[in-house]
């Protein structure tokens, strides 16, 4: 039987091929991903091991607030007072301490007059501490005086500046001109660690632009003597700092950097192997759809093994091991070209991240085991069904046609529709608000049931439907066959379209959520912002653009300026929970520009000890006109606030708003938006270039009307939704190469059917148009079902989304007409191989085909 096996499979190459593939890509992106985080991962542990080489301990302050990853601000480094180095030095065993100042926001303009951004790696400003075995000066000399700056090689090559030139850097502070008096690299030749951008300043201009007070730094270095371990010296250090300060070895650091890393990649890591999740799902009715027609086609083979003693179970395993072979082949190809993928994506990764020194790439065991274990998995689950099929497979059946009739629905409607039941009950639970407080999981798994659940009624509907379709091509001869071919085999059909209908549903539905989120933002920025003019920019990094305070005074006193507010933002603990909280330089222009209404209290003005809180802030913590609430923010020390005044919520407002001297304290203490507000009858055109003008020094922002800036927030979500199709793509892929392996099995099938219909009078080209109609019918039934399937359950989340403000639910109509549209093209493409194939058949030979 083992045999018998073997041949069967290598006689049939293409059918290995074919079926196998779809398991290739779905294993490649598995693969690929822990590739990927395994290559990144080892290159942060080499970056961050030699960042940190010279350092046997480091001392710094603990910070203030917790800072993530994704929380939009950077980490701010609470100064270490010079007489904490003092303490130090006098450490015994104690070699060389060293204060340093070295912290994220330092941005260079470059010679176009723009900032040099960074897109994830930090733009260090620091001060220079000499020459060591790690930095080395390239050219020129250290810096001597206040307006002089070195910096590093990376940084000189992406600002396309030199020695010499006079630059402006931004820090705490407005812009300020420096000359650049020297460029460094590192060790081995790189001209950057980990891709970041860095500006060395002279101790004390480091200290007031970079941390805000004199004689202060954000760490120590220590080095230890002669005989004294880093962990005894670590020890002995906290000992003389105390608890206020984080002491760890050089190994601590590397390694806790190194984490926080690893843990950003896990994120990218998650959704890479979700959308392979999404390419194996189709693969899987891909792999089903071929070993069903292969069983069908084998019916009379089988058959005959049984009539010569096959039991039930060898058949099975005939079939599970036909199974195995194409699973592990698939796991084979698709290892090798997951680790082709995870090497380019890292290579892409530390391109875009500034020239990351990549580590060689390497094969975890994580990526072995996951590809043999989805391939094999995948491969065999979906060919279980069939199995069990052709172990039913009466002997009687080897006298009979090929051709096996194709059994009830009976059973597949009725989960079918169990299924939807529970799906529409789970999606009624949440959307009704009757889910406790798990609406939105309750939700999403309504919305999985209700997915699953068209699945299995799709072979029900696919006959009317792609009856209905098929009219269209119903004027000639080829097109009737066509459309009686594309319904002959429901289970076939649906399971053929199902998986297109799975990439498109997924596009289709998180376009309706994407646009409804953009309408609805749009509209409720257009209904509630009542400012003609907004300055802002872009955020590229973990620092939002920031300009000078002093532009609001300036605008203010421009001709037809009515009102002028800017905005400070910053991560706060406010009554022990972190919160983002605003502080506004004008409360009362604050509240006519977002058309803020009080609900208790008075929100026109602002006292230094006072606060505002939104009225779902003040309900979730139970606050009231007169409540005392501390507050930590970035800088300086807690400070409790009163409440007085609360407003109506709104998705424009922020939860806190404190007075204009918070801001201090902030992780940066310089406005991140302004909002203007013209007189009545004061042109746009008339202001906006003069404000432009004030905006000469704070290149990272720009004023723009509310239509574009409007634009520019929602434009954000157009860049997440062309990254979200690209990826589902590989499904989409996956689903057409479904079509082209189904026609190809079933001309394999109906030979000679073929060949009677070829000798009765049909010419090739109406043959190859036959297959061509029976190909279009199947891939726009599919997209069909995906744009309803998708419309309905995007609109479902979106229902579910309306208290977090998406109110607005938009179909994208158009997309969706172009999607039924490629569908047809689709099926044109994946019809030309089977269709060419079929109109070649040999007339006399497919008649004697047995």
């Amino acid at each position: 039987m083992f045999r018998a096996t073997l041949k069967s499979l290598l006689a049939r190459k293409v059918r290995l091929i074919l079926s196998g593939l779809a398991v290739v890509l779905g294993v490649m992106f598995v693969s690929g991903a822990f590739v990927l985080t395994d290559t990144l991962g080892r290159s942060f542990d080499a970056i961050f091991a030699d960042a940190y080489e010279g350092v046997d301990v480091n001392v710094a302050a603990k910070p203030k607030i917790d800072v993530g990853e994704t929380d939009g601000m950077p980490v701010v480094a609470e100064p270490v007072p010079a007489a904490v180095l003092d303490r130090v030095r006098a450490v015994p065993g104690v070699a060389e301490a060293t204060g340093v100042v070295g912290v994220d926001g330092a941005r260079l303009i470059g010679s176009n007059g723009k900032v040099v951004a960074s897109f994830g790696p930090p733009q260090l400003g620091e001060n220079w501490t000499g020459e060591s075995d790690l930095v080395r000066l390239r050219e020129g000399r250290a810096p001597q005086a206040d307006g002089e700056i070195v910096i590093n090689r990376a940084l000189a090559t992406a600002g396309k500046v030199k020695v010499g030139d006079r630059v402006g850097v931004l820090t705490l502070q407005p812009k300020q001109e420096f000359t650049i008096v020297g460029v460094f690299g590192y060790s081995g030749g790189r001209d950057s660690i980990g891709g970041a951008n860095e500006i060395m300043f002279t101790t004390p201009v480091a200290q007031k632009l970079m941390l805000g007070a004199p004689d202060t730094y954000s760490n120590i270095s220590v080095t230890a003597a002669d005989g004294m371990s880093d962990e005894a010296l670590r020890d002995a250090v906290a000992a003389a700092v105390g608890a206020d300060f984080e002491v760890k070895t050089g190994a601590q650091l590397s390694e806790d950097a190194a984490a926080g890393m690893k843990e950003a990649l896990s994120f990218f890591n998650r959704i890479l192997l979700g959308f392979a999740a999404v390419a194996l799902l189709v693969g899987t009715f891909l792999i089903l759809n071929t070993f069903s027609i292969i069983v069908a086609q084998r019916t009379r083979e089988l058959a005959l093994m049984r009539a010569v003693g096959a039991s039930g179970r060898q058949i099975i395993g005939s079939v599970v091991l036909e199974a195995v072979a194409v699973g592990l082949v698939a796991s084979v190809l698709g290892l090798g070209a997951g680790i082709g993928i995870g090497a380019l994506l890292a290579y892409l990764f530390s391109t875009f991240a500034g020239g990351l020194t990549l580590a060689g790439i390497g094969v975890p065991l994580s990526a072995v085991v996951g590809a043999f274990a989805v391939g094999l998995v995948i491969t065999v689950v979906a060919a279980l069904l069939p199995a069990l099929r052709a172990s039913r497979i009466p002997p009687i059946a080897a006298m009979q046609d090929v051709a096996t009739p194709d059994r009830p629905l009976t059973k597949i409607t009725v989960a079918g529709a169990i299924v939807t039941a529970v799906g529409g009950a789970l999606l009624a639970l949440g959307l009704t608000g009757n889910a406790g407080g798990s609406t939105l999981a309750t939700i999403l798994g309504g919305v999985l049931f209700a997915f699953i659940g068209v699945a299995l009624l799709t072979p029900l509907i696919s006959r009317p439907v792609v009856s209905l379709l098929g009219a269209i091509f119903a004027w000639s001869v080829p097109g009737k066959l066509g459309r009686l071919n594309s319904g002959r085999n429901p289970r076939r059909t649906a399971i053929t379209a199902a998986a297109l209908m799975v990439g498109i549903a997924l596009v289709t539905g998180v376009t309706v959520i994407l646009d409804s989120a953009k309408s609805s933002i749009g509209g409720l920025a257009q209904d509630s912002l009542k400012a003609e003019l907004v300055i802002a920019g872009a955020q590229s990094g973990p620092r939002p653009p920031s300009f000078d305070p002093a532009v609001l005074e300036k605008a203010a006193a421009i001709p037809g300026v009515r009102l002028v507010d800017g905005e400070y933002g910053d991560l706060a603990m406010v009554g022990g929970e972190r919160t983002w909280v605003a502080a506004s330089s004008d409360v009362a222009a604050l509240r006519q520009i977002f058309g803020a209404e009080p609900t208790a209290g008075d929100i026109d003005r602002l006292a230094p000890d006072a606060m505002l809180v939104s009225s779902d802030t003040a309900t979730a913590r139970g606050l009231s006109v007169g409540s005392k609430v501390p507050v930590q923010t970035s800088r300086g020390e807690a400070r409790t606030y009163t409440v007085t005044g609360i407003y109506a919520s709104s998705q424009l407002t922020n939860p806190v708003v404190l007075p204009a001297e918070a801001a201090r304290d902030f992780t940066i203490p310089q406005p991140i938006q302004g909002f203007i507000q013209l007189a009545p009858g004061t042109r746009v055109a008339d202001v906006q270039p003069q404000i432009e003008a004030l905006l000469a020094d704070s290149p990272e922002v720009s004023v723009a009307d509310r239509e574009a800036f409007i634009e520019q927030q929602t434009g954000q979500l157009d860049g997440l939704l062309t990254m979200i199709q690209i990826l589902l793509a590989l499904a989409i892929v996956i689903a057409v190469l479904g079509i082209i392996n189904t026609l190809a099995l079933s001309v394999l099938e109906r030979t000679r059917e073929l060949g009677l219909l070829r000798a009765i009078g049909l010419r090739r080209a109406q043959t190859m148009r036959m297959i061509t109609v029976e190909a279009v019918v199947i891939s726009v039934f599919g997209a069909l079902l995906g744009v309803v399937v998708g419309a309905g359950l995007g609109a479902a989340v979106v229902e579910a989304l309306r208290d977090e403000g998406i109110t607005d639910l938009v179909l994208p109509w158009t997309q969706m007409g172009i999607f039924l549209g490629l569908a047809a093209i689709v099926g044109v493409v994946a019809a030309a191989l089977p269709a060419v194939r079929a109109a070649r058949i040999n007339v006399l030979g497919a008649i004697a085909h047995d």
